[in-house]
């Protein structure tokens, strides 16, 4: 079993905020099981670049508790915008708890990711050979695949623990949330990819700034669309065509 000091400090909070109905903990508890699915599957040596994939893992959780604490603290310089509504959002009884789970997804994919690959790769990118370029797609790839893998334990250890409805829900259709799940946080993270290397390719400071800026702005669209279409929407086979075009997942 894997046992990790980030895992224990997410463990930590989860506890802390289950004990206290603090619906944060359903968006972390999820994280903490992708977290240790990728942590076994560095450790399965998965991944051409372990100590680059590890790296990630860890810098992406960087970003998570780096907006916790400003949220925390009133640190608002410290604290995009997405990252602040998400966690306001989790006082709202009325939001299903799977929508609270997506939102989470939400700002730390399409806001902390992509400013999170901007650190990590713009420094070595223009050294590393197509090869190497091809290597870390791959291996950013592969994320998706035990995000796939996770899916089913998130929804069955606990996001049913929050909404027992949605055992009734999957019975009724089987498989094809999960699959509609997967594929939408696939596209998000291929989105991600796009925008970093615009990142990467961009030389003026001003330029780069506005498209960091634009992370948030993107999430905080999604974030509008994942609220807007509520629990059955969350599930992602109840939003509409139009929609799901719109959140990327058509």
């Amino acid at each position: 079993m894997i046992h990790h000091q980030l895992l224990d400090r997410m463990a930590s909070r989860v506890n802390a905020w289950e004990a206290a109905n603090d619906r944060r903990a359903i968006f972390l508890a999820c994280y903490a099981l992708m977290t240790r699915n990728m942590l076994q599957a560095i450790a399965d040596e998965r991944f051409a670049d372990a100590a680059w994939v590890h790296a990630l893992v860890h810098n992406f959780a960087q970003y998570y508790f780096v907006a916790l604490d400003a949220y925390e603290h009133g640190a608002g310089d410290a604290l995009p915008e997405v990252w602040r509504q998400t966690h306001d959002l989790t006082r709202t009884a009325s939001v299903p708890p799977v929508v609270h789970l997506l939102l989470g997804v939400n700002a730390h994919i399409n806001c902390d990711l992509v400013l999170v690959l901007d650190d990590m790769l713009r420094g070595e990118w223009a050294a590393l050979s197509h090869d190497q370029h091809a290597s870390r797609h791959r291996d950013y790839l592969l994320v998706n695949t035990i995000i796939g893998e996770t899916i089913d334990v998130v929804q069955d250890t606990v996001v049913e623990r929050y909404s027992p409805a949605m055992d009734t829900i999957d019975t009724l259709f089987g498989p094809l949330d999960e699959w509609c799940t997967a594929r939408l946080i696939r596209n998000w993270r291929d989105d991600v990819w796009r925008q970093a290397m615009d990142l990467i390719q961009a030389q003026d400071p001003q330029t780069r700034n506005a498209l960091r800026r634009m992370a948030d702005v993107r999430a905080l669209e999604r974030m509008h669309l994942v609220v807007t279409g509520g629990e059955f929407g969350a599930r992602v086979f109840g939003y509409s065509q139009r929609l799901l075009r719109r959140l990327k997942l058509r």
